[in-house]
């Protein structure tokens, strides 16, 4: 047990928040929805060690300065970001529940004036 609450002091909202906000007009609902799926699922206490392993590495990834394609060009520089969250969610797909979607989509909604919903639809058909 006490190596799951070292895991669930690993990440919080304050640490994504700010990357989720400066990258949110490049990035799109899909990608910052991907995050917060992920996010909800780790915080999950159902998720299991190699699960929340694997979402350490998405979104660690992702919060990481040190990227294999530089974020400075736009599209180009976030689509291996894309590429590691679209892993991490279908890898953990079994542990994304109705709990973690509506958390997901209350703080997407908490971040974005309008959430557009075909887009996450688009995201929940994948898992």
């Amino acid at each position: 047990m006490k190596k799951d609450r070292k895991y669930t002091d690993a990440f919080s909202l304050k640490q994504l928040g700010p990357k989720l906000k400066k990258y949110f007009s490049v990035m799109g609902q899909k990608a910052v929805y991907s995050v917060l799926l992920l996010f909800f699922a780790f915080k999950r206490k159902d998720t299991p060690g190699w699960a929340k392993n694997i979402i350490i590495g998405a979104i660690g990834y992702f919060l990481s300065p040190l990227d294999s394609i530089p974020d400075l060009t736009p599209f180009l520089g976030l689509t291996d970001d894309f590429g590691v969250l679209s892993f991490g969610l279908v890898a953990i797909a079994c542990y994304i529940n109705d709990e973690v979607r509506a958390d997901a989509k209350k703080t997407l909604s908490s971040f974005f004036d309008e959430v557009d919903e075909q887009m996450i639809a688009e995201v929940d058909q994948s898992l």
